[in-house]
C-alpha cells in the first residue's frame, strides 16, 4: 500500500528522552494514589502493600528484560507489534498491541480526569476557595481534562525538541517534589500522625497492629500493584526515534523501571511508616485519599502545597509520553497496511506521526468522557492490568519463539545473547504474568458491581473479538493482493 508521504521520523531521543519517557509513563496515580486507595479496592491487605509491592515487581522485571532484548533487534515504531508480529505470529501481534493500545487509551483519559482534583486541592492551599470550588462543577472538570490531552497532543505534534523540553523540566521536578514526602514520612513517626489528628479533627484513632495473612488477598495486593510498573513499554513504541538504539532502548528500559522501582518503595514507605495502614483503609471506605492527602496533617501549609503540586504534575506528566506510546502503535499498524495509510502520515516539518496522534488524542477523551460517566477511575486502570499482562505475557512467549520463528532477526539481538539467559528470562516472566492474570481476572469476575460492564474483564474481551474482526478482514484482503502474505511479517518496515 503507497504511504501518503515518504517523510520519515527522524531518530533524535538520546538515551535521557528515552529514560523519561517510561519514567514519566510509569509514575503519577500508581505512587500517589494506588499504593493507598488500594485498602479499598483489596480490602484486607493492611500492612502488605510493601511486600506486594516487591512481588509485583517480579514479573515486572522479566517483561522489561524481554523488551530490552526483543528492542535491541527490532528497533522500530511499535515496538510490542513488531515484536510480536515478527517473533511469534502477526495475528497476536496486532492482539498483543491493540490490547495495549485500548488499555493505554482508556488510563490517558482516566489520568487526565483524575488531574483535576489534584490541580483543585493546590488552589484551595494556596487560598483559591472560588477557583477550587469551580473546579468541583463537572463540566469544567471535564473541560479541563479534555484541554490537558490535547495540549499534549500539540506538545507532541512540535517535535522531539518541544517534546523534550515539556517532559523533562516536569520529571526532575515530578522526583523534587516527590522527595519531599519521602523525607517527611521516615522523619515523622505514627505517634505524629495521631497527635495531628486529635488536634486538627478531635479525633482519637486507635491503630489496628496485627492482621490475619491471606495469600487470596496479598496475591490480589500485588496483581493491582502490577499496574504501578505499566510504562517502560513506552519506550520501546519510540524505537523509530532514538538515538544508536540497540544499546539505548535497552539501557533506557533498565533505568526506568529500577529508577521509578526504587522511588515506588520508598515514597510509599515513608507514607505508612507515618501513616498507620489501619486509619488509610477506614479512611479509604468512604473517599478517595492520596499520598498528599494524609500527609497534610502533619506538614506546614507551603510543604503540603508542594506535594499536592508535586502530586499534580506528576499525574500530568503521564499524558505526553503515554500519547507518544500509543500513537507509535497505530502508526505501526499503518505502516504494515492494517489500519489506513493515512494514520502512518509524517509531518514534512516536524517529523511526528500527526494523524496518529490526533487519533491517540480522540481516544483518549473517549476515556476521560467514561471516566466521568463511570464515577470509579479503578474500571480504567483495570482495563489497562488486563490488557498489559496479556500483552507482556506475548513479550514472553516471543523471546521463546524469536530464533524459530525469524531467525534472521533473532541473530541481530545484541544484549543478553545467551539463549539459556533468555529462556529464563522468557519462562519465569510467563509462569509469573499468567499466574498474575488469572488471579486479577479471578478478582474482576466476582467483584460485586452495580452493571456487568462494570467488570473490566468482559470489556476487554469485546474490545479483542473487534480487534480479531479487523485483523482477519485485512488478512483477507492481504492475501488477495498476492504474494507470500508471511514473508511480509518476517521483515522490519523501512526507515
Amino acid at each position: 500500500m503507497e504511504k501518503p508521504t515518504q517523510t520519515r521520523l527522524n531518530r533524535q531521543m538520546g538515551l535521557i528522552t528515552l529514560t523519561a519517557t517510561g519514567v514519566c509513563s510509569m509514575l503519577g496515580a500508581s505512587v500517589n494514589v494506588v499504593p493507598f486507595m488500594i485498602q479499598r479496592n483489596v480490602p484486607g491487605i493492611g500492612p502488605y502493600v510493601l511486600a506486594a509491592f516487591l512481588l509485583a515487581a517480579v514479573p515486572a522485571l522479566f517483561a522489561a528484560l524481554a523488551y530490552g532484548i526483543l528492542a535491541s533487534s527490532m528497533p522500530r515504531a511499535g515496538g510490542s507489534y513488531l515484536y510480536a508480529s515478527r517473533g511469534l505470529n502477526p495475528y497476536l501481534g496486532f492482539i498483543a498491541s491493540f490490547s495495549q493500545w485500548f488499555g493505554l487509551s482508556v488510563v490517558i483519559g482516566v489520568i487526565a480526569y483524575i488531574c483535576i482534583p489534584f490541580i483543585r486541592d493546590v488552589t484551595l492551599g494556596l487560598g483559591w476557595e472560588e477557583l477550587s470550588a469551580s473546579l468541583e462543577t463537572p463540566i469544567i472538570r471535564v473541560g479541563l481534562a479534555l484541554s490537558l490531552i490535547w495540549l499534549f497532543v500539540i506538545v507532541n505534534i512540535m517535535g522531539t525538541k518541544s517534546y523534550e523540553r515539556t517532559l523533562l523540566p516536569m520529571m526532575f521536578l515530578m522526583f523534587g517534589l516527590g522527595a519531599i514526602v519521602i523525607v517527611a514520612g521516615f522523619q515523622y513517626d505514627v505517634n505524629d500522625f495521631l497527635s495531628a489528628l486529635q488536634e486538627k479533627e478531635a479525633r482519637v484513632f486507635s491503630p489496628v497492629t496485627t492482621v490475619d495473612f491471606d495469600w487470596r488477598i496479598f496475591l490480589s495486593g500485588a496483581a493491582l500493584l502490577f499496574s504501578s510498573f505499566i510504562g517502560f513499554d513506552s519506550i520501546a513504541q519510540a524505537g523509530g526515534e532514538a538515538k544508536n538504539p540497540a544499546k539505548a532502548l535497552p539501557l533506557a528500559i533498565l533505568l526506568a523501571i529500577f529508577s521509578v522501582g526504587l522511588f515506588y518503595f520508598l515514597f510509599t514507605a515513608a507514607v505508612y511508616h507515618t501513616v498507620p495502614w489501619s486509619y488509610v483503609a477506614e479512611v479509604a471506605k468512604d473517599k478517595d485519599i492520596s499520598a498528599p492527602g494524609l500527609l497534610s496533617y502533619l506538614l506546614p501549609p507551603g510543604l503540603g502545597v508542594a506535594i499536592l503540586l508535586g502530586a499534580a504534575i506528576a499525574l500530568i506528566n503521564d499524558l505526553p509520553a503515554m500519547l507518544l506510546s500509543v500513537s507509535r502503535l497505530m502508526f505501526a499498524w499503518a505502516e504494515d497496511g492494517i489500519f489506513p495509510a493515512a494514520v502512518a502520515q509524517v509531518h514534512p516539518g516536524r517529523h511526528t506521526p500527526h494523524v496518529a496522534l490526533i487519533v491517540a488524542g480522540v481516544m483518549a477523551s473517549i476515556g476521560v468522557l467514561g471516566s466521568h460517566f463511570a464515577g470509579d477511575f479503578f474500571l480504567g486502570i483495570d482495563i489497562m492490568v488486563t490488557s498489559m499482562m496479556v500483552n507482556f505475557l506475548l513479550m514472553c512467549i516471543t523471546l521463546l519463539t524469536f530464533p524459530k520463528v525469524n531467525p534472521s532477526l533473532a541473530m541481530d539481538i545484541s544484549v543478553l545473547k545467551n539463549r539459556p539467559i533468555q529462556l529464563i528470562i522468557g519462562w519465569v516472566g510467563i509462569l509469573t504474568l499468567t499466574g498474575f492474570l488469572i488471579i486479577h481476572t479471578y478478582k474482576d469476575l466476582t467483584a460485586e458491581v452495580d452493571h456487568w460492564y462494570f467488570h473490566s474483564t468482559p470489556i476487554w474481551l469485546i474490545v479483542m473479538t473487534f480487534a480479531s474482526l479487523v485483523f482477519l478482514v485485512k488478512w483477507r484482503q492481504f492475501k488477495s493482493q498476492g504474494g507470500n502474505v508471511i514473508t511480509k511479517f518476517k521483515k522490519l518496515p523501512k526507515e
